[in-house]
């Protein structure tokens, strides 16, 4: 296993942990000890995967995923968000698009590892589905929408509890607040929608195979 991580937070003694589990588990990691040295590195690196930590100073993490994904060299980077703040719906749904999932601290170590796992294996997954449906004529458009819907998908099912354990949904007799129900219906709403669609995209490559 060859496959490189940036490891993105401000707190040495997390970063030094994750370097060296991962460093145990056959990966090659990388730190980087806040956003702004993050986006230093990544001008000469270009890593398999970022995990990147929200709560950091002066550069939080939302901020260094927006510089991330607005350079072109280094948009398409697979980054895994991983927090002690409860992520909000607001920004489960202005930044759901950009990440690949989320991790809540303290960080679980058999938990991070399933994560990475899961968003190699999907990745190398679609690029594999992609390419076979591209050999067998499809529309570049309709690759592009599979390949983002099976992402998304994904992330939004991992968002969606993310949720659920923030408001306390999953907690017998809590009340959950108005807006915290309507951003978890709407999200919910939101993965039905798109695995209609997904399922019908599947069906057109299925006839066309």
């Amino acid at each position: 296993m060859n496959d490189s991580i940036l490891i993105v937070d401000d707190s040495p003694y997390i970063v030094d942990g994750l370097v060296a589990l991962l460093k145990r588990k056959g990966f090659k990691p990388i730190a980087a000890h806040g956003g702004d040295e993050a986006i230093s590195i990544l001008t000469g690196n270009k890593p398999d995967l970022i995990l990147l930590d929200i709560m950091m100073e002066p550069m939080d993490g939302w901020e260094t995923l927006e510089k991330i994904k607005a350079n072109p060299e280094t948009r398409d980077l697979p980054v895994l968000m991983f927090s002690a703040k409860k992520i909000t719906p607001e920004e489960a749904q202005e930044h759901s698009l950009n990440i690949e999932d989320f991790v809540s601290k303290p960080v679980n170590p058999a938990q991070l590892l399933n994560s990475i796992k899961q968003i190699f294996e999907r990745r190398s997954s679609v690029k594999l589905e992609a390419g076979v449906a591209k050999d067998a004529g499809q529309d570049a458009a309709i690759i592009s929408e599979y390949s983002a819907l099976r992402k998304s998908i994904e992330v939004d099912k991992n968002l969606l509890e993310v949720l659920k354990n923030a408001s306390g949904m999953n907690n017998p007799g809590h009340a959950v607040p108005e807006d915290d129900l309507l951003s978890i219906n709407k999200l919910d709403q939101k993965i039905k929608t798109d695995e209609i669609r997904l399922k019908e995209i599947n069906e057109k490559f299925a006839k066309a195979a």
